[in-house]
């Protein structure tokens, strides 16, 4: 990850590169992405596992960072017999587009704010010494 903006602008940067911009997400937790993406169906935690050939706790966590930030959706699916499991599926790109949008919104006023800010400290002129003329 580049130690500035400066470099952050200057370096090629394809459009899942924003998911680790905006959410810091891994690379597993975009690889779970593209496969949900690629599904015809929603999958359960173990299929995503296989799919991704990581153990099923570590691909677990990884489906947990992708629902807290609303990349995917659980679904419970009950036994006639009783019981239940989930299976998960990815939010419509549209809506994680537009939440994205909102959030680069939101931060481009916040440093709006803060330039104008810097303007306001930085941007007084000294004042220049008076001098008397004998």
């Amino acid at each position: 990850m580049p130690d500035s903006m400066n470099e952050m602008i200057r370096q090629d940067m394809d459009c899942e590169g924003l998911l680790e911009c905006f959410h810091g997400f891994k690379e597993l937790d975009k690889e779970i992405f593209r496969n949900l993406m690629a599904s015809a169906e929603p999958l359960t935690v173990d299929e995503i596992a296989e799919r991704v050939d990581r153990e099923r706790s570590t691909a677990y966590r990884a489906v947990q960072r992708l629902l807290q930030v609303g990349f995917i959706q659980k679904e419970q699916i009950n036994y006639d017999q009783g019981g239940y499991y989930h299976v998960y599926q990815p939010t419509n790109p549209d809506e994680i587009a537009d939440d994205m949008q909102r959030t680069l919104n939101e931060w481009y006023a916040q440093i709006g704010q803060l330039i104008q800010e810097f303007r306001d400290k930085y941007d007084q002129q000294p004042e220049q010494p008076v001098t008397t003329q004998s």
